[in-house]
């Protein structure tokens, strides 16, 4: 689901159910609009509120929640990125190829998580050649001592972590939010806002009220999507921790 497109959609969906619920307001009896008429609608609605909060919140949650774990992954692959070059590094001249082989997936993994171009779609899908040939690199060292069998086996348990780190957001990338509920909450907030503006005083103020409420709730939805979608769109995670450590590779 395109964000922007959504929140469009939704506003303009709920711009019309003001607009046609003032119209109706003009159409019906006057005993349709009598004070415990009012106070049933009121009732009614008040628990089709209730209910919208409720689902709205659990969106919120999940999207944030996806946003949150997603981040938290990125700086944890930073930080064994970061790790493993010193560990290579540590091990010495003869680890100098893997090391240099590393520097450039993790340059391109990084170039293809944040594309420099407008429009262009983030790649999570790790390159697996580019992976395996590093680890197979790490089990063709030699140690000559102690020291160098522990660091191989360190570099190899690293390698491990940060090609897991990278399938598991792979698998994330899937949507988190479901299109029906969503669909069902902005159905909801259609009957609301047509009943609003069905009992509401028909004037240029309760008008722009009911609009800017509206607008409201389509960035509340834009917001949604855009957590939803972690490293695209306006609220993406960012880059920094994997450039900061892109820089020190190699050195």
């Amino acid at each position: 689901m395109n964000p922007a497109t959504t929140a469009v959609t939704t506003f303009a969906c709920l711009v019309v159910a003001i607009a046609l619920g003032m119209r109706l307001r003009r159409r019906l009896p006057d005993h349709h609009l009598s004070a415990d008429s009012k106070d049933a609608v009121k009732l009614a609605m008040g628990l089709v509120a209730t209910m919208t909060a409720l689902v709205l919140g659990l969106l919120v949650s999940s999207a944030k929640g996806s946003y949150d774990t997603a981040r938290s992954e990125i700086l944890q692959m930073a930080a064994k990125v970061a790790f493993l070059d010193r560990v290579m590094a540590l091990y010495g001249p003869e680890a100098a190829d893997a090391r240099t082989q590393f520097r450039m997936v993790i340059e391109d993994a990084t170039r293809r998580m944040w594309p420099d171009e407008r429009g262009v779609p983030p790649q999570v899908t790790p390159n697996v050649p580019a992976g395996d040939a590093i680890y197979v690199s790490l089990q063709h060292l030699s140690p000559q001592d102690d020291a160098q069998r522990s660091l191989k086996a360190q570099a190899t348990t690293l390698i491990v972590e940060v090609g897991q780190l990278r399938s598991l957001l792979q698998a994330q990338s899937v949507p988190s939010i479901s299109q029906p509920l969503l669909s069902v909450v902005v159905c909801w907030l259609v009957v609301l806002f047509l009943s609003f503006s069905l009992i509401a005083p028909p004037n240029a103020t309760t008008a722009a009220a009911l609009i800017v409420s509206a607008f409201s709730v389509a960035g509340a939805v834009f917001l949604i999507l855009e957590l939803d979608q972690p490293l695209g769109g306006l609220i993406r995670i960012s880059s920094e921790p994997m450039l900061n450590v892109l820089h020190r590779l190699g050195k």
